[in-house]
């Protein structure tokens, strides 16, 4: 097993601080491809999903698809796996840059990290061989800090995934920050990591990776540059702008959810535009590891308020702390980001929670007196004086640090924050934009644009243009997309090639690079067990179907501006519909024979 997949796994025992390899369960890769299917899988068999997030009895897992690091389209991400302290779900979050590719080359799948380190720990990885390297005196460094002084120790050309001060304090929305600016961003995977006191992953490798069919894999790889490049969006769109392409077209849409979505519209939109972002402080763009999309945004601020340079803002930054805070400062916007990465937090619920905070302190539920300052909407400056704070666990950003949804709960108001199981919504109105809404309330992880995007045909029209304000059939659409979602996610490629290929492309590639034959259909079959494997960890871990819903904001309060003015999420019209198709009951609960059809019973 040696082709794709490496056939082999690192399991870290930090209470015992022992490092140990193992065989890949070649079944299970063959049946939930690798990445985020296989490591849920392993996740599912090795702890309770009652299990508490914070204690030793929780695991993580890094893990790479059998397409990482391949010279396919764009094959260098990697999944974090574990079970969420900021929703209780399982979660899996998403990253790039070259660190995935750096475990693949250096012999290992995935890394199992289980137990908890008597004292601060980092992970060094060369070529096969693992050990634990003390690391108090990284403990309380940046994410910048820490890979500059693990490469110091290294001596190589390491690559490296590490936690900033934001995962060692308990910030529930923090984050694994690899490449020192690409993010496993959501659902607090950075909280996990820092209460295990592991600080960092440093991996150097250079066996490559073998493929089973070099031939039908170098074919499937011209056929997908061809039609990536051929694409308008990934073509050309997110080259030129990167993913910040899409703030005026949202805008436009009126899906633009602005002041913690009071508003579906921002008057200030094209300030904080991809077009103003690479007029002003964009020097260049950049790719991850082997990519021709080139997406990656690098900038420098040259405002005499803010100093830095790094990468972003992206759209889902420059929407949550610019439009959902009613801020079109975008220096301010960027100099956000920049503290973001590197204390290591998610900026979609970073910025959604101050939102939510404004909305709190407008309304006279929070006091001048309680915040430190006052917090309006549009106020740039303190703005990002509270994502400071937040970041250094002071004051009020102790309040900011656990999610809007606790945030509000601790005011008698859990309806002003705008998440679904907890986890934050990204930059697209569910009033606006209906089929984004059923995605929010049945994602496996809390409401998410990257498990299922039906942006892609409601707004941009691709493989086809569907009307956003429609909700028939987008039950089944969503479905599709968040299986295939799951495909993508589990082969280790990243999501922006599915605006230019599809299911066919992604079943050469698997097939050519692991010697099977799977077809289409079995290919999306494998998706589907992966959405059920998670469905069914949230049922075990209380997180019920009563939970499938949105905030009363997209239920109850009509869009007030925009092309869809007086609209609301029809959720109760797609729900029922969703359930039926995924061939769950109509309490939402996977029924008996669809689990035995996908061999979970």
């Amino acid at each position: 097993m040696d082709k794709g997949w490496k056939g082999q796994l690192l399991r870290v025992d930090l209470t015992a601080g022992t490092c140990k390899t193992e065989a890949l369960n070649e079944k299970w890769a063959k049946t939930y491809l690798g990445g985020r299917g296989l490591a849920s899988k392993y996740l599912c068999e090795e702890i309770s999903p009652e299990v508490d997030p914070m204690s030793p009895e929780n695991k993580l897992i890094m893990a790479t698809g059998p397409l990482t690091g391949t010279y396919g389209a764009a094959n260098g991400r990697y999944m974090v796996i574990t079970k969420s302290p900021l929703t209780g779900t399982i979660a899996s979050s998403n990253s790039g840059g070259y660190f995935p590719s750096e475990l693949k080359y250096a012999g290992f799948d995935m890394i199992i990290f289980e137990g908890k380190s008597a004292h601060p720990v980092y992970l060094q990885i060369r070529d096969g061989k693992a050990e634990l390297i003390g690391a108090v005196h990284l403990w309380g460094k940046s994410t910048n800090e820490t890979e500059d002084a693990i490469l110091s120790e290294f001596h190589g050309d390491a690559k490296i995934a590490c936690i900033g001060p934001a995962g060692e304090i308990g910030v529930h929305f923090s984050c694994i920050i690899n490449d020192k600016h690409r993010a496993a961003g959501r659902s607090g995977v950075g909280m996990v990591m820092g209460s295990k006191n592991l600080k960092a992953v440093a991996v150097r490798g250079t066996g490559g990776v073998k493929v089973a069919n070099p031939k039908a894999y170098r074919d499937a790889a011209l056929e997908a540059y061809g039609m990536l490049k051929e694409n308008p969006v990934t073509g050309e769109g997110l080259g030129a702008l990167g993913t910040p392409v899409l703030l005026n077209i949202m805008n436009q849409s009126g899906g633009l959810p602005t002041r913690n979505a009071q508003t579906g519209t921002f008057e200030g939109a094209e300030a904080i535009s991809g077009e103003t972002l690479a007029s002003s402080y964009l020097k260049r763009n950049k790719s991850c590891m082997g990519c021709i999309i080139s997406c990656g945004r690098v900038t420098k601020l040259s405002d005499s308020r803010y100093e830095g340079d790094g990468e972003g803002p992206e759209y889902e930054t420059l929407w949550a702390i610019g439009a959902a805070c009613g801020i079109s400062d975008l220096a301010a916007i960027t100099k956000a980001n920049y503290i973001c990465n590197e204390a290591g937090m998610d900026t979609i619920t970073a910025g959604s929670t101050i939102g939510c905070a404004m909305e709190l302190f407008e309304k006279g539920l929070v006091s001048e007196e309680e915040i430190g300052m006052s917090l309006n909407f549009g106020d740039a400056e303190n703005m990002v004086k509270l994502m400071e704070m937040t970041a250094k666990g002071e004051g009020f950003g102790k309040k900011i640090g656990l999610g809007s949804y606790r945030l509000a709960d601790s005011y008698g108001v859990p309806e002003l924050s705008m998440s679904v199981k907890k986890l934050e919504f990204p930059a697209y109105d569910a009033r606006a934009v209906q089929g984004m809404g059923l995605e929010y309330a049945t994602s496996n992880r809390g409401a998410c644009h990257v498990r299922g995007y039906l942006i892609s045909p409601e707004i941009l029209g691709l493989p086809e243009k569907l009307d956003p304000a429609e909700t028939e059939g987008k039950a089944g659409w969503l479905k599709i997309f968040q299986d295939f979602t799951a495909v993508v996610d589990s082969a280790g490629v990243c999501l922006f090639t599915t605006f230019g290929i599809g299911v066919p492309q992604f079943t050469k590639f698997c097939n050519a690079a692991n010697g099977t034959s799977m077809s289409d259909e079995e290919l999306l079959e494998a998706g589907d067990r992966i959405y059920n494997l998670e469905r069914v960890f949230n049922l075990k871990a209380g997180i019920d179907p009563s939970q499938d819903k949105l905030p009363k904001r997209m239920i109850e309060e009509p869009l007030p501006d925009g092309p869809s003015k007086g609209e609301v999420c029809k959720l109760d019209q797609m729900l029922p519909d969703y359930y039926q198709v995924r061939g769950w009951g109509k309490d939402g609960i996977p029924t008996e024979e669809k689990l035995q059809s996908l061999g979970l019973a």
